[in-house]
């Protein structure tokens, strides 16, 4: 659909080993390939050890030995990866390398960002052996400790060998991206969609939408709209934009009957989910007692089965995207925007992460920047959200955003919200002795790495029992996600225990907690999260409460409060009233029966909801809250619609506003309101 004046070229012929089709449940993309995929054997080897290095999560390091016809030997050192990722495949990438004499390995699905470093390091080393020229692509990371924006990269003008003219781009395969690529596609519009790495985006499957279709086919009461408007805007503290919200309020059903109409009509995968009614409701004793956290009382969701082949949304979306006539630029990253003299967003500058080569993207209708937040970038986080950092074990989803998007259109002269919006899942799961906050670890990028070596504990959200390294209970367990990592944060190590026994199931089919949380409420989900983390040593199982606090490393005057805790807990329940922190009694659960589990948690950072400011429209606002013209933004990468927290309003209001915005940005763009 759109015109590219020069082809794709290659530099040298050991860089194409660096492409592979992704395997597993990530979409095989395919990109154009040099006739000899990596092996130089054919030229011979000069024989040697060489070393490549590639940015994945953090820095990938490849040193391959060569004799004139083979290679002898790999070493993969992956250490800055993620942990519970990329830093456990180092042998795996070792051996495929070995096996297949090439850099030419399949991508392993649940690590593209890893596989795609390895892969590029690798075809580093062969590019030494047979006296090619090695690739460089230039990691435009100017940040420092004391500087997360940097300064805007400058790209000479011979350096760009390539422009691709279009009316509209969209940068990002995540969410939003795909969510906005669907609809131009479905819509005929002129469009390209960018990605940096070779695979779209992890999809969050829970979506807020009110008053969907699906809600009004099961009877579902309307949403009371003003209310919800209300409650989003309290618990920002009214520092948002109550426009943009309106904008998701009155238009989330819209973007639910487009998805369902490609996934379940004409891709025929789904169903997309929806549920409503009690499933969905929080007990009413919680409504009666505590504040109600959960509004209102609908879930939406998009979850592959069986019959889906192994799509995600993300993946089905591109792959409807490809199905009706478009390429995906992958392995296209944002360097820059470019402006003309009246300050109008004209396209953008990326670089090509497999050969390094620069494309001029020209988009004569906008750009709409899907990039993300900042969860993976630490300079960032330290600097912009000091507190949802300490009180972090560990990122859950999104490793790989960066805030390159938020600092392209900070360059471009885009205003920023002025206040953090973590979203902390309390999930992060680490063993005793750990505290929240980054580690050091060099081979991470920007040298820290948060300690966590679990993605997400689920059970963790439970309202069970907590308390801290002293022993001591500090808060009522029964709240939003957010609240035990922010009340630790208060706390020795911004770590907390809890506390439970072998009545966990019962327990947690009572508190009935809503949302992904409530996967906890599948016996043989949990029993598999329970036993996984009792293998590895993460969550301690003891006979007597005596053992349990000995395992979790209480000792002395600690040990003894943490004893008398868990007896006031016991009282509490048998009060069913717990008037030290005031938690609905429905929330409460005895310590009393064998076996007893324990084990510590802070955060596990899903995302990062502080971005670029923008109007109802998706455009872009600069300092003096006026549109950037042809600058739109979506997701993450946006503001104006949280601050201070992720309130759990309503399962997956994030990601719901997210694909809302994207859809919409479309619209504008593509003249389609």
């Amino acid at each position: 659909m759109s015109e590219s004046i020069s082809r794709r070229s290659f530099v040298a012929t050991a860089t194409a080993a660096g492409v592979a089709a992704a395997a597993g449940s990530s979409l095989a993309f395919a990109s154009e390939k040099a006739d000899s995929a990596g092996a130089g054997a054919s030229a011979g080897y000069t024989p040697g050890t060489y070393k490549g290095e590639s940015m994945g999560a953090g820095y990938v390091t490849v040193e391959m030995t060569f004799d004139a016809t083979s290679i002898t030997d790999v070493k993969v050192d992956v250490s800055g990866e993620t942990n519970f990722v990329g830093a456990v495949l180092g042998d795996t990438f070792q051996s495929a390398i070995m096996d297949a004499q090439s850099a030419d390995i399949d991508a392993v699905a649940t690590a593209t960002m890893t596989s795609d470093a390895v892969r590029r390091a690798a075809a580093q080393c062969i590019a030494q052996a047979t006296g090619a020229k090695p690739v460089e692509v230039v990691d435009y990371d100017k940040a420092t400790d004391e500087d997360w924006l940097g300064e805007e990269p400058q790209v000479a003008e011979d350096k760009i060998t390539e422009t691709v003219n279009t009316d509209i781009v969209i940068v990002g395969a995540g969410n939003g991206g795909t969510a906005a690529a669907a609809y131009a596609a479905k819509n005929g519009l002129d469009f390209k969609l960018i990605e940096k790495y070779s695979s779209v985006g992890e999809t969050r499957h829970w979506f807020g939408a009110v008053d969907s279709e699906a809600a009004q086919e099961a009877g579902a009461a309307p949403v009371d709209r003003k209310k919800l408007l209300s409650e989003i805007s309290r618990f920002a503290s009214g520092k948002i934009n109550q426009r943009v919200v309106r904008t998701w309020i009155n238009e989330s059903a819209d973007m639910f009957s487009f998805e369902r109409s490609v996934l379940e009509g004409e891709m025929g995968y789904g169903p997309v989910a929806f549920t409503s009614g009690d499933a969905s409701h929080w007990p009413d004793e919680c409504n009666e007692q505590n504040t109600v956290y959960l509004f209102p009382e609908v879930e939406h969701n998009y979850r592959k089965a069986e019959s889906d082949a192994g799509m995600q949304r993300n993946e089905a979306f591109a792959k409807y995207v490809e199905q009706q006539g478009y390429e995906i630029d992958f392995n296209r990253g944002l360097v820059k925007l470019e402006r003309d003299d009246s300050g109008r967003v004209t396209g953008l500058i990326a670089q090509d992460q497999e050969d390094g080569h620069y494309v001029r993207y020209v988009a004569a209708k906008g750009v709409l920047l899907a990039c993300g937040g900042y969860p993976g970038n630490p300079y960032m986080m330290q600097q912009l959200d000091p507190l949802g950092a300490s009180a972090t074990t560990a990122v859950s989803y999104t490793p790989r955003d960066r805030g390159y998007g938020i600092r392209a259109a900070v360059w471009a002269g885009a205003d920023m919200d002025k206040e953090s919006a973590p979203m902390l899942f309390d999930r992060g799961l680490v063993a005793p002795g750990v505290d929240a906050g980054y580690a050091d670890n060099p081979k991470a990028f920007g040298g820290k790495e948060f300690p966590g070596t679990v993605k997400q504990y689920n059970p963790g959200t439970q309202p069970f029992l907590k308390v801290n390294r002293r022993g001591e209970r500090f808060m009522n367990e029964s709240q939003p996600y957010n609240d035990a990592p922010y009340a630790a944060t208060n706390q020795p190590g911004h770590v907390y225990a809890q506390i439970c026994d072998a009545n966990v199931f019962e327990d947690i089919t009572r508190f009935h907690t809503v949302g992904c949380s409530a996967q906890s409420q599948d016996q043989d989900y949990l029993t598999k999260q329970m036993q996984t983390q009792v293998d590895a040593g993460l969550l301690m199982k003891a006979d007597t409460l005596d053992e349990l606090a000995d395992k979790l490393g209480f000792t002395g005057e600690d040990k003894q409060t943490f004893l008398a805790t868990v007896d006031r807990y016991n009282e509490l329940f048998d009060a069913q009233d717990d008037e030290d922190f005031g938690k609905p009694s429905i929330r409460l659960s005895e310590i009393r029966t064998a076996p007893f589990y324990g084990c510590w948690l802070a955060s596990s950072l899903l995302t990062t909801l502080q971005g670029i400011k923008i109007n109802e429209n998706m455009q872009a606002l600069d300092k003096d809250a006026k549109p950037i013209e042809g600058l739109y933004v979506c997701g993450d990468n946006s503001g104006s619609f949280f601050a201070n927290n992720y309130p759990c309003l309503m399962p997956g209001l994030a990601c719901g506003r997210t694909m809302t915005e994207g859809i919409k940005a479309v619209k504008q763009m593509g003249g389609l309101e």
